[in-house]
């Protein structure tokens, strides 16, 4: 989020709001730019060769996807 920003003048967008996508975006942009994709990619490589932190990586993975919202079935229900 930008800095200084006044939140009861703001708009709600919901969720995935643009200005968030914008603002992420923008973010792997200069990340892109700063030149570290390769060296991030190798450190993560490294840490997957390691037992104990491929397991760790592999638990938050699975606790993650258990919170994956279940879709609604009223959105499929036909009237």
């Amino acid at each position: 989020m930008q800095k200084g920003k006044d939140f009861t003048t703001s708009r709600n967008e919901g969720d995935g709001d643009r200005t968030t996508a914008r603002e992420y975006n923008e973010a792997q942009r200069q990340f892109i730019r700063s030149g570290q994709v390769d060296r991030k990619a190798r450190e993560a490589e490294k840490d997957l060769k390691d037992e104990d932190i491929r397991r760790e990586l592999e638990h938050a993975e699975t606790v993650g996807k258990r919170h994956v919202a279940k879709e609604d079935p009223e959105v499929k229900r036909r009237y």
